[in-house]
């Protein structure tokens, strides 16, 4: 470790916490600040890390720190750059973690002095999940190699993949692996909302595939809402993926009412062959049953009622319409979306499944109410997301956040092992 160097974190949310155990942990000295009203909770939950010294200001972190994260929301970067940049030590290097890089960049380039090193990340999981063989993008955009290693070498004790990227590759990927994922997720729990399910309840949602919907929309919901946001307004990737995806949950939902099977079944197959291409169901597939119902928030049914799985459908037939082939960002992929692409990919690669669900589509309408609040789900969410507004976003989803509360401690506990599992598998 080099002698006297110290790392600097702006920011001090469940993200930058984490940095901050993890780097003090590896004997690195961590100089942290957040808000001014938040110094007194924070001097006391570090006490016991001598490592780690929380200061009153970031003024304070910029001008003693070798290299400064800025692990703030997306929507603030260009403030607290704009107040603290000034502040960077000469010849230091700065970084940053938000989730949508052309920002975040546009901030450093604006506010930085012109001496100061640019080399950013993203670690690409949430702050509950080991970064042991976790993707870590590394973002070399105005640095010497020397700098570039010294960074690499202080982020090497989260043990994480570290994948080499550009800021555009960045985003563009991110959005890819991340937007009409999380999209997808928030659509089921405001659709749940709306007609007042809790479920786990109902023995329709419960085992196989509805035990990921419904375990990974709970843990969605138990984050911060800007953990979401900022990716789905700033990045225009994002954007344009959120809204096709709104599109194509309500043309399938379409053909459903208008009872169109042939449409319907062409639209499906073609989708397929575009996402899957020749992939078959025996071969080493992320999900299978045993995994599927092992974790379960209710009592499993002896028989599972059949699910249209609107939501699974309509994924593949965004990644075809925007000629999205996901297994193409799989070194860049996070958890979540990892257990997303397991579940579609669980539907498309059975075909007697994928039958079903085309017939329980046109034939049985036991899910149509669920479906219309699903379909309108999608469409406001893409709305919202498409006028830039964070407090709109924000008013949702902390509404809908507020509902399901109750379960969230149960649910965080059999998401994290579900993704334990899988990650065992696909890491």
């Amino acid at each position: 470790m080099e002698s006297g160097k110290s790392i600097g974190i702006i920011g001090m949310g469940d993200m930058g916490k984490m940095y901050a155990r993890r780097l003090s942990d590896a004997g690195w000295k961590v100089n942290a600040c957040d808000l001014p009203d938040k110094y007194d909770v924070l001097v006391e939950e570090f006490k016991g890390r001598p490592k780690v010294e929380i200061m009153r200001s970031g003024h304070l972190v910029s001008r003693c720190s070798d290299y400064i994260i800025y692990s703030v929301e997306a929507k603030n970067i260009d403030a607290v750059v704009k107040a603290f940049g000034p502040s960077t030590k000469m010849g230091a290097i700065v970084g940053g973690q938000t989730s949508c890089k052309a920002p975040e960049i546009a901030a450093f380039e604006k506010y930085l002095p012109g001496d100061v090193q640019i080399v950013s990340c993203h670690s690409l999981h949430g702050p509950g999940v080991d970064p042991k063989g976790q993707p870590l993008v590394l973002i070399k955009h105005r640095a010497s190699d020397e700098a570039f290693a010294l960074v690499e070498r202080i982020l090497s004790c989260l043990q994480s993949k570290h994948v080499y990227l550009t800021r555009e590759q960045h985003d563009r990927i991110t959005a890819d692996t991340q937007a009409v994922t999380h999209a997808a997720f928030l659509s089921m729990g405001a659709a749940w909302m709306a007609n007042n399910q809790f479920p786990w309840e109902y023995p329709r949602y419960i085992g196989g595939i509805e035990n990921v919907k419904i375990n990974i929309t709970l843990r969605i919901y138990a984050n911060k809402w800007h953990v979401y946001a900022g990716l789905a307004i700033l990045n225009p990737d994002a954007q344009k993926q959120i809204k096709q995806y709104a599109e194509s949950v309500t043309e399938l939902f379409k053909l459903f009412l208008a009872g169109y099977k042939e449409e319907l079944r062409d639209r499906i197959m073609a989708a397929k062959e575009a996402v899957f291409g020749g992939r078959r169901a025996n071969e080493d597939l992320l999900l299978r049953d045993e995994v599927l119902d092992r974790f379960s928030l209710g009592e499993i049914p002896e028989k599972r009622l059949k699910n249209n799985h609107l939501s699974l459908l309509a994924m593949v037939d965004c990644w075809w319409k925007l000629g999205i082939v996901p297994y193409d960002h799989m070194i860049c992929s996070t958890p979540l979306f990892r257990m997303w692409l397991g579940i579609t990919e669980y539907l498309f690669l059975h075909p007697s499944l994928l039958t079903e669900v085309i017939d329980t589509a046109i034939d049985d309408n036991t899910f149509r109410a669920d479906d219309l609040e699903f379909t309108f789900a999608a469409r406001d969410w893409s709305q919202r997301v498409s006028l830039g507004h964070f407090d709109t976003y924000r008013e949702k989803f902390e509404t809908i956040q507020g509902y399901f509360e109750p379960r969230f401690a149960e649910a965080t506990k059999v998401g994290n092992e579900m993704i334990k599992t899988i990650l065992e598998k696909t890491t």
